[in-house]
């Protein structure tokens, strides 16, 4: 006996909402799930730079002229051990963070001098320095908050253990932590070129860590090579 229109009817109703609480509901598994993974992103990790952005296309300008070691010398940090392993030739803006350069250089196993021409390179030696991308102060650290915090990762913002805008803008903290960063990269990547590709821009290959090993030379400070980022 056939069954009757309106029987067929009800029962495709049905069968159709049924399908669409099923799918809604493995939907909402789904984002619970993944909200609850830790991020893929650890710190220390690269600097993940906005979609487009280079050392080219980055806000330059050329670095500070170099001053005598003297006058340099005079304004240095006094923080840290006190001792000063960076060349004199370095512009004052940089040379005069010298003893807070030696003392987190040399507990992370890095060249003084390549950590102050990796400032020159980032931030011209201001410790206020901002980038457009969110990096800040000497070493252009990338924080938790700010524009930094609107960088996702697969799994969740990409940089959400970093430390914050405030305490990146303290001198010797972000120094502090920038060179454990770059040393972690260097370790990780097996050479010093390889690890500043990796602290550097995203999609320039190797003419950042071109850079900062060309300002690393005495010679090519006197030249005025290096720019620091806005």
């Amino acid at each position: 006996m056939a069954l009757p229109f309106r029987w067929i009817f009800t029962g495709i109703v049905l069968g159709a909402s049924f399908l669409i609480f099923a799918a809604n509901a493995i939907g909402q598994i789904q984002v619970v799930a993944a909200s609850t993974e830790e991020p893929s992103f650890s710190a220390p990790a690269e600097t993940l730079a906005p979609p487009g952005e280079s050392a080219e296309s980055a806000p330059s300008a050329e670095s500070a002229p170099a001053e005598s070691a003297p006058a340099a010398q005079e304004e240095a940090k006094s923080s840290g051990d006190g001792n000063c392993e960076v060349s004199p030739r370095f512009p004052e803006a940089v040379y005069r963070w010298c003893d807070l350069i030696t003392h987190y250089a040399n507990e992370n196993g890095l060249d003084p001098d390549l950590v102050a021409a990796l400032i020159v390179q980032e931030s011209g030696g201001k410790p206020d320095a901002y980038s457009r991308s969110g990096a800040v102060g000497l070493m252009q650290v990338m924080p938790r908050d700010g524009i930094a915090a609107g960088f996702h990762c697969v799994n969740g913002p990409c940089f959400a253990s970093r430390p914050s805008m405030a305490e990146l803008y303290d001198p010797e903290f972000n120094i502090r932590y920038g060179t454990r960063m770059l040393a972690g990269l260097i370790s990780k990547r097996g050479s010093v070129r390889d690890g500043l590709m990796a602290y550097g821009p995203m999609n320039v290959g190797y003419s950042y860590a071109d850079k900062v090993l060309a300002i690393t030379n005495a010679s090519a400070i006197k030249a005025g090579v290096g720019w620091a980022r806005g």
